[in-house]
């Protein structure tokens, strides 16, 4: 009876009174397992009320009537986030993520688990929630209550605009992210559209949505990727000058990259790099490690006569790293990107590339699709990435952005779904992010200032925002923002300025 008696269901006054009064007499009239069985009629009453009255999609109601809570969908919206800890990602107060997890969410991260990757939007594998009872006279964290994202923005579709709606439906286009990186992601690649409809439909535990995933990485410390093939010119070189290549997939194979040039076409060169590509993704394991190893033995005695290159000492890391892994040797493939702070990298889909380290700010259409090959313990898709490839040479894009005020700077893909705003404001400036017709998603990454809405005037909402404030900002929403620190270091994700042009 006394674990009934502490059940949550079962805290109500009156329902504690009733169950004390109907065990004394039931007890002593007839058998105290008619006692049980009230008892139980008694609880799943009141779960089946409460399940009514939370919801599917809310964490915590605190006795606030949900539908009173989805309102206001003209207004701003602090967000709590979603951190996920893969084993790439920074530990302790050297991460990023974590650093922003434990403003965002007001407790203590643990210093020995890595914060890899801190999301913000509506994406099933990491939902933000709208924190209610969140404002500065709305109470304690007792009083606070949540809801997905998702949630509230079907239920306050205005808040999207009607061309995100009608392009998108009632969902984030976007998927917001930062990124602390210490050791090197997966060699990977993300599909489009089609291909991701086709493989969400036979494998739908691997990826888990039929979305593309186009993206950019905007550097907020130097921030090292491989990205795309290298060019004609200095992949002959790699098969020239790394030997192991050949003995993993063959002379036959590899000197077919003798046979073209520059000036054949590119249907022909991209058949012959994929060609040599497939085939050494394709090696065994066992032939596989024992040629890395001997690799690393034949680099590290060259040090003594002859300095490394980056991309031969960035090999060594990731063999450090990775022991025996094809991606090790896959790296030479690739183009060796260093971005400074400031600087951005966008990604189309079918690009292969591989994060390396540092921390960014990352943006891409409202995916978690990804096709693996290399680097990494997960599962690969060998086969499916191969296929998948432009196989594009060269050396990549870098964005470095335009400036729309003094104070920011917009970095622009050639995408619908996304565009990225980044703001340095000093103490006591001033600047304003123009009204626009679809959501946008603020995060506060460095120092404290005021945001407010509207034209300044009686009536529109004023907030302090500091590091690890995430906003939701519904659309046709003019922000001013000051400075209230020595700098203060916003960004802004929201769908693409050039989409709005088109409707």
């Amino acid at each position: 009876m006394i674990a009934f008696f502490f059940n949550p269901l079962a805290r109500n006054t009156y329902h504690l009174l009733f169950i004390y009064i109907t065990h004394r007499e039931v007890t002593r009239k007839t058998h105290s397992s008619v006692f049980y069985i009230i008892v139980i009629c008694i609880l799943l009453s009141d779960s089946s009320a409460t399940n009514k009255k939370m919801g599917a999609d809310a964490i915590q109601t605190n006795g606030h009537d949900q539908a009173k809570l989805l309102t206001g969908g003209e207004k701003i919206q602090r967000l709590r986030c979603f951190v996920k800890n893969y084993e790439w990602g920074k530990l302790g107060p050297d991460s990023l993520v974590a650093r922003l997890q434990e403003a965002n969410s007001g407790g203590k991260v643990d210093a020995a688990v890595p914060h890899a990757e801190f999301w913000m939007g509506t994406h099933e594998s990491g939902p933000s929630h709208v924190e209610f009872g969140s404002g500065q006279n709305e109470g304690s964290d007792n009083n606070k209550c949540m809801v997905t994202l998702k949630s509230w923005v079907l239920d306050n579709p205005d808040s999207l605009g009607s061309g995100v709606v009608g392009k998108w439906g009632c969902d984030l286009p976007f998927l917001f992210k930062v990124l602390s990186v210490t050791k090197a992601l997966s060699i990977q690649a993300h599909p489009n559209k089609a291909l991701a409809e086709k493989l969400h439909r036979e494998e739908p535990l691997l990826y888990r949505d039929n979305n593309h995933k186009p993206e950019i990485a905007l550097a907020v410390t130097p921030f090292q990727a491989l990205c795309g093939f290298v060019s004609l010119k200095e992949l002959k070189e790699v098969i020239t000058n790394v030997p192991e290549i050949t003995e993993l997939v063959g002379s036959k194979a590899t000197g077919q990259i003798f046979k073209v040039n520059e000036h054949d076409e590119d249907v022909k060169v991209k058949l012959v790099v994929r060609l040599i590509f497939t085939q050494l993704m394709s090696a065994s394991s066992s032939e596989t490690k024992q040629v890395v190893s001997r690799m690393k033995i034949r680099l590290i005695s060259e040090t003594k006569h002859r300095e490394l290159s980056d991309k031969e000492k960035l090999v060594l890391e990731l063999e450090e790293q990775y022991k025996g892994d094809i991606g090790v040797i896959s790296a030479f493939f690739f183009n060796y990107v260093k971005l400074n702070p400031g600087e951005a990298l966008y990604l189309d889909a079918n690009e292969p590339h591989a994060y390396i380290s540092g921390d960014c700010v990352e943006c891409m259409a409202a995916s978690d699709n990804v096709v693996r090959a290399g680097l990494t313990p997960k599962h690969r898709d060998v086969q499916t990435l191969c296929s998948m490839l432009t196989y594009k040479l060269g050396y990549p894009e870098i964005l470095k952005g335009f400036p729309l005020t003094p104070y920011v700077t917009r970095y622009l893909p050639p995408f619908d779904e996304f565009e990225v705003d980044h703001c340095d404001l000093p103490r006591g400036k001033s600047t304003v992010f123009p009204a626009v017709p679809g959501p946008s998603v603020y995060l506060v990454i460095e120092g404290e200032g005021k945001l407010q809405t509207g034209k300044l005037q009686t009536g529109s909402t004023q907030l302090l925002v500091s590091q690890g404030d995430v906003l939701f900002v519904p659309a046709h929403n003019e922000i001013h923002v000051t400075g209230e620190s020595d700098l203060m270091k916003l960004y802004r994700a929201g769908v693409s300025s050039r989409f709005f042009q088109t409707l």
